[in-house]
């Protein structure tokens, strides 16, 4: 297996950083690009950008922060929210995204997956699941559906995913950490990589979950003290975790 990847989780609604409790309750926590630009210098293997209010508001994903983000960054950086078609994965990526995640979109048109795919590659896809109670949710994880976690993971992967994005709800925000049951189930069950979200409070727990899956998302515990990053890495190295020398990040 290559080595783990610690990736901060920016989820951004209108503009801001923000981050809340299972999905609810959510605070601003600061600017994007000065997130983004801080946790890169500060260690970070990749960042995930959630733009969690394009699906819930029906609005095009937040083009202008990718812009500035990638231009401060030089570590690979995801985007997702409001991914509904080839044309928006275009503007996305084109705008210095490497790549998309895509959600509810997916779920709803399998086919964009394969799509995205066939134009970008498959590394630039990464389907996000939002788990609860076994089942996907999807519109920033508030409608849960009769669709399955692991048998979409599967089909996600056939279709041309690269990755999968797997966040357990009920874990999100709590620090109690991840949902390691379900991120194995997940992990066993196909042949690309899986990122656990949802739960770290500690770096014992983002240690138990790569020590199960390919790499975690931070969120909580890096944006109380963004400061901490090197830290983090620091005490997931003395717990036995090989992370991706940050010379190499790139």
């Amino acid at each position: 297996m290559p080595l783990a990847r610690l990736i901060p989780c920016l989820d951004v609604a209108y503009g801001r950083v923000v981050k809340g409790v299972s999905f609810v309750g959510l605070r601003d926590v600061g600017d994007p690009v000065e997130l983004a630009a801080f946790y890169s210098a500060g260690g970070a293997d990749e960042l995930v950008l959630l733009d969690i209010a394009a699906t819930p508001d029906d609005t095009e994903t937040m083009t202008s922060v990718v812009v500035h983000v990638a231009e401060v960054l030089d570590i690979p950086f995801t985007v997702g929210g409001g991914v509904r078609s080839v044309a928006d994965a275009m503007r996305i990526i084109e705008s210095g995204a490497d790549r998309v995640s895509l959600n509810s979109a997916a779920l709803a048109n399998p086919a964009l997956v394969t799509a995205i795919a066939s134009r970008y590659g498959s590394q630039a896809v990464v389907v996000a699941i939002d788990a609860g109670g076994g089942v996907v949710h999807t519109h920033g994880g508030r409608v849960a559906t009769t669709t399955k976690v692991i048998p979409w993971a599967i089909e996600a992967a056939e279709r041309g995913a690269g990755e999968i994005l797997l966040t357990s709800i009920f874990h999100d925000g709590q620090r109690k950490g991840f949902d390691l049951e379900l991120t194995g189930a997940v992990r066993a069950a196909i042949a690309i990589p899986v990122i656990a979200s949802g739960g770290a409070g500690s770096a014992q727990h983002v240690a138990e979950a790569l020590a199960i899956t390919d790499a975690a998302l931070v969120a909580s515990i890096v944006h109380e003290n963004p400061a901490g990053l090197p830290g983090l890495r620091r005490e997931l190295e003395s717990l036995g975790v090989q992370l991706r020398p940050v010379k190499e990040r790139v």
